[in-house]
């Protein structure tokens, strides 16, 4: 049961992540993105999206593959992340 809930969650996680790749950024929480300029939308989109998309294809990998370490894509997804955080929110909150 475990298990699956790992795919699931890694499957869930990875959609919300290409949903914001391609400009929709209404899944981050608005104080996460209030700073984002107009113009910055697409590429603050693309950066957190693809942080999002490297946590949840850790998530499936590890459910494929046992000898995955997901944590290993759960701190570059984060560093996506933040990095797009500080750099289009001009901070983390």
């Amino acid at each position: 049961m475990k298990d699956i809930l790992l795919l699931v969650l890694g499957v869930f996680i990875t959609g919300i992540g290409l949903v914001n790749m391609m400009g929709n950024i209404s899944t981050i929480h608005s104080y996460n993105r209030k700073n984002v300029k107009e113009e910055d939308v697409p590429a603050y989109g693309k950066t957190v999206g693809l942080g999002t998309v490297i946590i949840g294809l850790s998530l499936i990998l590890a459910f494929i593959w046992e000898g995955f370490k997901a944590e290993i894509g759960l701190i570059l997804g984060i560093g996506f992340i933040l990095y797009g955080q500080i750099k289009y929110n001009k901070g983390i909150f």
